[in-house]
């Protein structure tokens, strides 16, 4: 490591302090592409929080502007492939990006133009959260977007991470079951992927909330006890965002997802109920004494 080479001076009538040089430290840095969330609890505010967390240096490459809170979206903009190319570049060119994930990407020149900055600079390892709708029922990906998504973007993705309901629009599987998980990583990978997290949290009547990890050789499990809140804003977003940050520290993609699960769940368990709605995930929650002296347990295994 380098030090800094100058030591500085500060002198009153009485005093002299001299701050000494110290070493100087970095951090991976991991890269979001998405959309904004004016609220604070999803979207590129909830990536850059939870890489922090996990970390990483969090840079950013925005996409779309929402208007949105704990209750809805009420509007969204999309910027110009353009300008999110320009960003790309200009973190990518400047700093040793280690992992990137990209979130909401509505439109398919926006999609296009975000995978040839990818290749372009060999942004990998690569997670794509493949962002549809909000809570509230607010469309985030244009259906003439799907097939761009597919195409373009799923096979560059080292990890895609789709929720149970998202799954089921990219693939053809009724999804109910822990099998079923299973079955639509499966039929995503025939997109070209090296890698799906289908994240079992939205089904029903489970006392465990089970994502499964496929790959073409393996499908492995990671559970954890379903904790009883409304408050999972953004916990996509967070959870996709972890992955990427453990991934740019360096770690095998199955131990990226477990810590990132065990990250996640202790974010939602000790989750801020702010607003009117569906609060935030807490993304600092374990630099409060008492919620860090909490454990989560996450159990892994094959499937």
């Amino acid at each position: 490591m380098g030090c800094a080479l100058n030591a500085v001076r500060m002198q009153s009538p009485n005093l002299s302090y001299q701050f000494l040089s110290v070493p100087m430290s970095t951090k991976p840095v991991a890269l979001t592409i998405a959309g904004s969330d004016s609220g604070g609890g999803a979207g590129i505010q909830a990536d850059l929080k939870s890489m922090e967390a996990n970390g990483v240096f969090g840079t950013s490459a925005l996409a779309a502007v929402t208007a949105q809170n704990t209750e809805a979206v009420a509007q969204s903009h999309d910027l110009p492939p353009s300008l999110v190319a320009a960003q790309i570049d200009a973190v990518a060119g400047d700093m040793d990006v280690r992992a990137a994930k990209t979130g909401m990407l509505s439109a398919p020149d926006i999609i296009e133009t975000v995978a040839d900055r990818v290749e372009a600079h060999g942004l990998f390892p690569f997670v794509v959260d493949p962002v549809m709708i909000s809570k509230s029922g607010f469309k985030l990906l244009q259906d003439a977007a799907i097939d761009t998504l597919k195409d373009a973007l799923l096979p560059l993705a080292t990890l895609v991470t789709p929720n149970v309901h998202e799954a089921q629009h990219l693939t053809d599987v009724t999804i109910e079951t822990t099998a079923d998980l299973t079955a639509a990583g499966q039929a995503l990978l025939e997109h070209g992927p090296d890698a799906v997290l289908v994240k079992g949290g939205h089904l029903a009547d489970a006392e465990e909330a089970v994502d499964v990890l496929v790959t073409e050789d393996t499908s492995q499990r990671f559970a954890s006890p379903r904790i009883d809140t409304t408050h999972t804003h953004g916990t996509g977003c967070t959870y996709a965002s972890a992955i990427a940050a453990n991934l740019a520290k360096g770690h095998k993609l199955d131990t990226a997802v477990g810590r990132a699960k065990r990250y996640v769940t202790g974010a939602i368990r000790h989750a801020l109920p702010l607003g009117h709605g569906h609060g935030p995930t807490n993304h600092f929650f374990h630099l409060d004494p008492e919620a860090a002296l909490s454990t989560v347990d996450v159990a892994e295994g094959a499937v």
